[in-house]
C-alpha cells in the first residue's frame, strides 16, 4: 500500500495541521509505504518574493523531520527537485480538456473573488495529478473540501489509459470522516486564511497571546461553564485521554475556575506536548548542511519512482529519439 501526501510551504505549522494530518503521517511510515513531498511549486501561485519562498521552504522541511517524519522510513523530499513530476504535467495535460479545467474550485473560487488568474492556478490540477501519478500511488489523504483535486486526477489517468493503453493506477481517496475539525481561537475552522490559528513552534510569548485569545462565553468565574459549548475545550480535549477529559469537563462544570486559568492549563499542555519537537526542530534548523543533505536523498529516492512511471508514459506516447 503506497500513500501519498504533498503540503505546501505556506507558513508556520498549526495545531490543525498537526491533529489532522501530521501526526497520522507519521504512524503512516511505519505500516505503509509513504510519500511525502513539500509542494513549492504549487506554493508559486500565492508567490510573494524568492526569499519568502525559500524560507517557507525550508522551514517546513524543517517542521516536518523535527515532528517524526524519518527520511529512512518513508521517501520525503521537495517537489521541485523531481523534475520528472513537470514532464509529465505536460503529457497529462493532453487528458483533459479547458472546460473541464474551468470547472475546477480552486480555478472558480479566485476568479469569483475578482483574482485575474494564473496559467499556474488554471493548470493546478494537472500538476497536482502528476504529482500523484508519477509515483502509482494507492491512496491519498485529503479532506472532503479536496476531494475533487482527486476525482480529475482518477479522470486524467482513466482518459489516458483508454487513450494510449494502461500505464496508470487509479488512486483513491482516504478521507478520515472520524476526524474532527480543530478549532480556532475564534471558533471556525483553525486556519491560516481566516488568521485565528495556535502555530505550537512560535515562541512561547506568541503561543501563550494567541491562546489566551481564545474566544470565550460570559461566565464568570463563580459560574459552571458547558463544556460542549468551549473552544477552549475543544482544543485542550485533542491531547487528552479519557479520563483526563473527564477531569477537565468536571472543571469546567464546577464554580471556582474561570477561563483565565483554562486557558493557561490548556498552554501548558501545548507546551508540555511540544516541547521535544520544539528543541529538535531548533537543532535541525541551525544545521543546514544535514538538511540539504536529507532532501538530497529524499529526491533520488522519489526520482528513482517517478522516472519507472515517467519512462512507461514515454513509451505509451511514443516519446524520444532512441525508441526509433
Amino acid at each position: 500500500m503506497r500513500i501519498l501526501t504533498g503540503v505546501q510551504p505556506s507558513g508556520k505549522l498549526h495545531l490543525g495541521n498537526y491533529f489532522s494530518v501530521i501526526r497520522k503521517l507519521v504512524e503512516y511510515q511505519n505500516n505503509v509505504d509513504l510519500f511525502c513531498f513539500v509542494a513549492d511549486m504549487h506554493a508559486l501561485t500565492t508567490f510573494t518574493s524568492a526569499k519568502n519562498q525559500t524560507e517557507n521552504t525550508y522551514d517546513a522541511v524543517c517542521d516536518f523531520l523535527a515532528l517524526g517524519i524519518d527520511p529512512d522510513k518513508c521517501s520525503f523530499w521537495i517537489q521541485s527537485e523531481v523534475p520528472e513530476v513537470t514532464e509529465l504535467t505536460w503529457y497529462l495535460s493532453m487528458s483533459i480538456t479547458v472546460p473541464k479545467l474551468e470547472l475546477a474550485h480552486s480555478y472558480k473560487d479566485k476568479v469569483a473573488k475578482g483574482i485575474t488568474p494564473s496559467g499556474g492556478l488554471f493548470f493546478y490540477p494537472v500538476l497536482m495529478a502528476a504529482d500523484i501519478l508519477a509515483f502509482d500511488s494507492d491512496r491519498v489523504p485529503v479532506g472532503k473540501d479536496q476531494k475533487q483535486h482527486l476525482e480529475y486526477t482518477r479522470d486524467i489517468a482513466e482518459r489516458f489509459n483508454a487513450q494510449y493503453g494502461d500505464t496508470f493506477k487509479l488512486p483513491e481517496p482516504e478521507i478520515d470522516e472520524e476526524t474532527a475539525i480543530v478549532p480556532g481561537v475564534d471558533g471556525a475552522k483553525m486556519s491560516k486564511s481566516y488568521g485565528n490559528t495556535i502555530n505550537f513552534f512560535d515562541d512561547e510569548k506568541k503561543l501563550k497571546k494567541s491562546v489566551m485569545g481564545i474566544v470565550t462565553d460570559s461566565a464568570g468565574v463563580d459560574e459552571a461553564k458547558d463544556h460542549e459549548k468551549s473552544v477552549i475545550y475543544a482544543i485542550h480535549s485533542l491531547f487528552l485521554d479519557a479520563e483526563d477529559k473527564k477531569k477537565l469537563q468536571t472543571r469546567f462544570s464546577t464554580p471556582g475556575t474561570g477561563y483565565g486559568d483554562l486557558k493557561k492549563a490548556l498552554l501548558e499542555n501545548i507546551l508540555d506536548y511540544f516541547g521535544p519537537y520544539r528543541k529538535e526542530r531548533e537543532r535541525i534548523a541551525a544545521d543546514p548542511a544535514y538538511v540539504r543533505s536529507v532532501m538530497k536523498k529524499g529526491s533520488e529516492k522519489a526520482r528513482a519512482t517517478s522516472s519507472q512511471i515517467l519512462d512507461r508514459v514515454r513509451s505509451r506516447l511514443g516519446i524520444g529519439i532512441s525508441r526509433v
